[in-house]
């Protein structure tokens, strides 16, 4: 063979390794040359030229440089193909040059003297011929004019790669960049990724155990931002159903993440699994795809109603492998596991990942169209049934799971029904996040309308129903729809929404509002001891981020600041408007503190103020306002570890939102505390009147009555005094009202005092500055018992048991009660009056 590519051929047995065979390629229109970092006895990079048909090729051990002073060693060593340029992978061992190998760099070069390839060619071969190659390279990494020269008294093969002083040309090791220009992977990565090891040697050390059935998928949690980390894998977020397989000889379950049975609707997936060829439980995703390769989740509707389409099962981890349950091992290795045990099957594909480089493959999957991805740490074992921060997804359009309340008749030339009335369950209420009619076709009206009218009743399943600008049909709240949108607006409805498709995999009950969450500290961009950053385009300095604030438990500034990101969206419902005195503990929980009403010195421009005059200082106050995000950051930030709002808002400043009864305990337990509270919870039921409590983040609890800024403070202060004297008339010897402690030892203080212009009170979901970082934390009611623990609560709790009931407090905020009827109810005898009250006169303070 006359190619020059014989001993290329002799050393290797391309049947046994995944390197190119001999392929005679016509040539383009320039020449190229590749670069490749080749681990394999030796770590080493592989110089590659283009030059009469092959790639001219030298081992270069410590890898090629930009630095004019610095010669590296070049080995010559056989020729190549020319499709080895773009060869990544694993040569399996026992193989010649057994190791991994990536494309470090790439690109086009010719001779210094010309560009045009014919005459390049020419001066090239000459050069070569001399032992004296100069060429210029156009690459991603390398740039410039090099040459190659050999070196006489080591024999033909040794030569120097030098770099010539030119533009291009610095100093540094520019192999510290890694990477492959074509994956974007390691040589490690690769290594791991393609790695050829035994199942049965794998397997070897990972627990026996029975085959677990009727798993509950682990669950990834939202967050905004995409984030680079070598710690991490990044995969695509496939648009389907989560399906979970449970494959046992030739008996094949696979059913959705609420346990419905996906069998019968998918067999061609329950066939293919059938041939596995191991007992196994897998977990991923059933999607239909259309011709361009996406994932399309209207076509995976239509397959389920029987139409065609291109059903793949995309499978991502392994659960359970012959006997062996491999849920606590890494994901990485169960992952490698099951890349080998999933054999060529029709519609089974493993989900593949890329390590590292989240933001790039964000772009990526962007720009194709997807849905967005999912990053999973590479040490995370499978947590059956949690939504865990190990696993984080990141979408590119806004998407929501939204239950179907009901539906409004059609207009004009639409059939079937006009839109769908949405909500989610928040804090076991179902509440409206807006209605849809886009995205539907004529076939999806039908079918919709179809399901919906044996669900139709009277009633509407919202407390407050909403207003619908055609006649409406309710529905019981059964069927979950996915919808795509916006933006959510200020009163918590969809922006813009579109209907994607029916959720037959979803439970009604389960359907949460979904909001975005931060990355976690650890996973973002390594923070130091300050950072600039930008928050919703406002631009902040953070300082001392690892200053220790709580040193029982090691908890800094960093971790405060990371909690108050997160639940940002929850707890801004709750001070958005309202003047807020600043607490602040600069040192931490054990340093000085010290309060602040007036901001005297200045915030960045972009935080609200307001000025508003003080009666005790004869003169206006400058109070601060927390509107956003940023402004929650920038007060963390100063070491207010506490939020502290009014009870009213600008605009109805003398009007609050809601009353307060603040249980205060000196010299006695939580008990007596829960047992104040469930009185208090008594005699407002009586009088009409809905009630919220939450924890104190202390030692005590405090108990909300919506007022919907209806009534000024006095009025508010009048009720929950009787209702305060009430209750310690009937729990006399636990209970107190009596503002002197000296009076009230042993006892819970029922303070009413906090309902005053200007008086402020702990925010919910606010950290207190107490060991342990504890949350002022809402409750429902039927967690208030003997054996309720407050200190449960904390800044490292609270976020997850928001995603699991949402926000318990949300309707302090709604419609306030009607005090006169309230009055009325004491006043006529139905609960009593305290003890030398009297009755009640009406009420005098009603806004207007």
């Amino acid at each position: 063979m006359s190619n020059g590519l014989e001993e290329y051929q002799k050393k290797r047995r391309l049947e046994k390794t995944p390197e190119p065979k001999v392929e005679v390629r016509p040539p383009g229109d320039e020449l190229s040359f590749v670069v490749q970092k080749h681990k394999a006895s030796h770590l080493h990079y592989d110089f590659r030229l283009e030059l009469d048909g092959v790639l001219k090729s030298w081992a270069v051990p410590k890898g090629p440089t930009l630095d004019p002073k610095v010669k590296r060693l070049a080995m010559m060593v056989e020729d190549h193909p020319i499709d080895y340029r773009s060869f990544e992978g694993v040569i399996p061992e026992g193989n010649y040059g057994a190791g991994s190998v990536i494309v470090w760099d790439s690109g086009t070069y010719h001779s210094p003297e010309t560009t045009e390839r014919g005459r390049s060619e020419l001066l090239l071969r000459q050069g070569l011929g001399r032992g004296n190659l100069k060429f210029v390279l156009h690459g991603e990494k390398l740039q410039g004019e090099f040459a190659l020269v050999r070196l006489k008294k080591a024999g033909e093969n040794a030569w120097l790669l030098i770099k010539k002083l030119d533009g291009a040309a610095r100093d540094g090791d520019v192999t510290e960049n890694d990477r492959s220009v074509l994956s974007n992977r390691t040589v490690a990565e690769v290594e791991a990724s393609e790695a050829v090891e035994d199942v049965n040697l794998q397997l070897s050390d990972a627990p026996l155990g029975e085959m677990p059935r009727n798993v509950y998928p682990m669950l990834a949690s939202l967050v905004e931002e995409v984030f680079d980390d070598p710690d991490w894998v990044y995969e695509v977020k496939w648009d389907g159903y989560r399906a979970i397989a449970e494959v046992s000889e030739q008996t094949v379950r696979l059913y959705s993440r609420n346990q419905r049975s996906l069998s019968r609707a998918f067999a061609p997936v329950v066939d293919s699994l059938k041939r596995l060829g191991h007992s196994a439980v897998l977990d991923g995703e059933v999607v239909v795809v259309d011709e361009s390769g996406k994932a399309n989740f209207q076509l995976l509707q239509n397959f389920e109603l029987g139409a065609r389409g291109n059903l793949v099962y995309y499978v991502f981890d392994l659960l359970y492998l012959d006997g062996h349950d491999l849920r606590k091992l890494p994901l990485l290795r169960r992952q490698r596991i099951l890349r080998q045990v999933l054999s060529d099957l029709p519609h089974i594909r493993f989900s593949d990942h890329v390590e590292g480089t989240g933001i790039l493959f964000f772009r990526a999957a962007a720009e194709q169209g997807l849905e967005g991805i999912v990053a999973k740490k590479k040490d995370s074992i499978y947590e059956e049934g949690e939504r865990s921060r190990k696993w984080l997804k990141v979408k590119k359009q806004m998407r929501q799971e939204a239950v179907i309340a009901g539906f409004t008749e059609p207009r004009g030339g639409r059939t079937h029904l006009g839109a769908l009335i949405l909500g989610v369950y928040d804090a076991g209420e179902l509440v409206n996040i807006g209605h849809c009619g886009g995205g539907f076709d004529e076939r999806t009206l039908g079918d919709v309308r179809k399901k919906l009218d044996p669900l139709i009743r009277e009633t509407a399943p919202f407390r407050t129903p909403p207003r619908t600008n055609a006649p409406v049909h309710w529905v019981r709240p059964e069927l979950v729809c996915e919808v795509r949108f916006s933006e959510w607006t200020d009163d918590g409805l969809m922006r813009h929404p579109v209907f994607m498709g029916l959720r037959m995999d979803k439970r009604a009950e389960e359907v949460r509002r979904e909001l975005p969450s931060r990355v976690p500290k650890e996973e973002a961009s390594r923070w130091g001891q300050g950072l600039r950053l930008r928050i919703g385009g406002r631009a902040l300095q953070l300082t001392n981020l690892d200053k220790v604030y709580w040193p029982g438990q090691g908890y800094t500034k960093r971790d405060l600041i990371d909690y108050y990101r997160n639940v940002a969206p929850i707890l801004l419902r709750h001070v958005r408007d309202r003047p807020q005195n600043l607490l602040r503990h600069p040192e931490g929980i054990t340093g000085a503190s010290f309060y602040q009403k007036d901001v005297d010195e200045q915030p960045p421009k972009w935080v609200t103020r307001v000025r508003i005059g003080s009666e005790s200082k004869e003169r206006e106050i400058t109070y601060l306002v927390c509107q956003d995000e940023a402004t929650l950051v920038y007060l963390a930030n100063l070491g207010c570890i506490e939020i502290n709002p009014w009870n009213s808002r600008l605009g109805t400043l003398d009007f609050p939102d809601y009353l307060v009864l603040d249980l205060d305990p000196l010299g006695v337990g939580f008990d007596a505390v829960v047992e104040a509270a469930l009185v208090i919870r008594e005699i407002l039921e009586s009088a009409g009147a809905p009630s919220y409590c939450k924890t104190s983040g202390a030692t005590g609890m405090h108990i909300y009555v919506p007022m919907g800024a209806r009534y000024d403070y006095e009025s508010a202060r009048t009720f929950a005094l009787i209702v305060a004297h009430i209750a310690s008339g009937r729990l006399p010897a636990t209970t107190s009202v009596e503002r002197s402690p000296g009076r009230r030892r042993g006892k819970v203080y029922i303070d009413c005092l906090q309902n005053r212009r200007g008086q402020t009170l702990v925010a919910p979901y606010s950290v207190r500055a107490r060991p342990g970082a504890p949350v002022s934390t809402p409750l429902k009611w039927e967690e208030v018992h003997r054996s309720l623990d407050p200190a449960a609560h904390t800044m490292k709790t609270v976020l997850q048991r928001i995603d699991e009931i949402g926000d318990a407090f949300m309707p302090v905020l709604g419609k306030g009660i009607d005090l006169q009827t309230c009055i009325d109810n004491l006043n006529s005898g139905v609960i009593g009056v305290g003890r030398g009250l009297g009755p009640l006169s009406r009420v005098a303070g009603e806004s207007q």
